[in-house]
């Protein structure tokens, strides 16, 4: 599984980078599906089997990171169509849509109910009263079109974004993705503010 390597010396470089070679190989894959089979070069030690798993549920985690960017970019908040060209506002605006961006990450991951996770890790209490507020409106009479979530999961919350992103909220449905929660978000946040607005 460890094959430690050494990047040969070039002209133009400093020095040689130590790395170790971790190969990965999936057994009894499913029928028709190709086998996993990765190289993966890291500049961390690799002495042991513990150490190259751990590796290689840090490359897993790659997924997410692509999915952050996608969200970011094309299939979400399209920061890349942003026509500002001072550096400072285009700074802060990426750190709005970031934000923005963790938070849509979150309800995808969340959608499910699995993870079990607490709505406020990604909203205030007074966005939770918002979701609150707005259930009633969203819920249908059937108990197919119910919020099936415990209250105030993150998945409840999740349920409420997505349906106000425009999905139909049958179990049935294709689950929302990124562009739903979206637009989803972005219209609660209007209504969040003004629910604030009226206790002022």
């Amino acid at each position: 599984m460890k094959r430690p390597a050494n990047l040969a010396r070039q002209p133009g470089l400093a020095e040689t980078v130590e790395v170790s070679l971790i190969e990965v190989s999936e057994v009894n894959a499913p029928p028709g599906a190709e086998p996993i089979s990765w190289r993966l070069l890291t500049t961390h030690k690799v002495e042991d089997a513990d150490m190259a798993w751990r590796a290689v549920s840090w490359y897993r985690q790659r997924w997410h990171i692509e999915q952050f960017f996608r969200t970011l970019k094309q299939q979400g908040l399209q920061l890349e169509d942003s026509q500002l060209e001072n550096a400072e506002r285009l700074i802060k605006l990426t750190a709005i849509a970031a934000r923005a961006a963790c938070t849509i990450m979150q309800l995808v991951q969340a959608r499910d109910g699995k993870s079990g996770q607490d709505a406020k890790i990604a909203f205030s209490s007074s966005e939770i009263q918002t979701l609150h507020a707005l259930l009633p409106e969203l819920e249908g009479k059937t108990a197919l079109q119910k919020n099936p979530h415990p209250p105030e999961t993150l998945a409840w919350a999740a349920w409420i974004i997505a349906k106000l992103g425009g999905w139909d909220g049958y179990p049935k449905s294709k689950p929302p993705g990124p562009i739903t929660f979206r637009h989803g978000l972005q219209y609660f946040k209007s209504v969040s503010h003004g629910w604030k607005l009226r206790n002022v």
